[in-house]
């Protein structure tokens, strides 16, 4: 038999054993929650590094569009104006005798300078933002039927609400994206676009029949980037579909939030 110093010998080595595995198993623990921690820190610090980013490449974005409305409305405008003043004068002074082809340039005159002003207003986000989402998109698909690019129309469903003037200005831009790209390639004759108030969203479709292409090899450029950025700044989802023959669509899923009129 064990003397009774081996049996508090072996009792103590046991002790210490136990002793040792808890202390163990408490630091692995305690340095996981740590290092966890710190990754979400940094996981979050990156992510809000690029919300910063993201938001600081939209305001530049911002800017230069309203300078770029400003110089269309005050230097291209005014000298369409003058054009037109001038054109008028002529056509005065020559009365019955005016050419035809005066006549047509003056008209064409005028209505390039009606087509700067209207986009002007599209560029200058304050005018957005007096203007509403409603409004701004109508606006944009009108110019479009009066240049005779396409057929655009606008359908809205539920109770139109007031959103937040920054989410208006963001969907807007993406909507107008969205827009530019349908004109520049899709070949297309008519864009169908809705806004659908439902009651915790806002679904907004926009659906053209151009020759559309294969989104799973397309590369992405920096407009639908763009597109993208816009959408996880203001936490709306989207999604862009396009097969090659069968036009492409946008869906756009904004969530209104409880404090959306305060």
């Amino acid at each position: 038999m064990l003397r009774k110093e081996e049996i508090i010998l072996i009792l103590y080595f046991i002790l210490v054993i136990i002793f040792l595995t808890i202390f163990t198993v408490f630091f692995v623990i305690t340095y996981q929650k740590r290092k966890n921690k710190i990754l979400q820190e940094k996981f979050e610090a990156e992510q809000q590094f690029l919300i910063e980013l993201n938001n600081t490449k939209i305001e530049i974005q911002e800017a230069t569009l309203k300078n770029v409305s400003w110089e269309l409305h005050d230097n291209i405008g005014q000298l369409l104006s003058v054009a037109s003043i001038q054109l008028n004068i002529l056509l005065k002074a020559s009365q019955e005798d005016a050419s035809p082809a005066v006549i047509e340039i003056k008209d064409l005159v005028t209505n390039s300078l009606n087509e700067v002003r209207s986009l002007s207003r599209t560029l200058n986000n304050e005018v957005i933002y007096a203007a509403g989402l409603h409004k701004s998109v109508r606006d944009e698909l009108n110019r479009y039927n009066r240049m005779d690019i396409l057929q655009a129309d606008l359908q809205i469903k539920g109770e139109p609400r007031e959103l937040k003037p920054e989410s208006e200005i963001i969907i807007f831009r993406i909507m107008q994206e969205f827009f530019n790209n349908v004109i520049k390639y899709a070949e297309a004759s008519s864009l169908q676009v809705q806004l659908d108030y439902l009651e915790d969203a806002l679904h907004i479709q926009a659906i053209d029949d151009g020759k559309g292409f294969d989104d799973r090899v397309v590369e992405k450029g920096s407009g639908i980037i763009n597109m993208y950025s816009r959408a996880r700044l203001i936490n709306a989802e989207i999604d862009l579909q396009s097969k090659i023959g069968e036009g492409t669509s946008l869906s756009l899923i904004y969530p209104i939030q409880i404090d959306e009129n305060a």
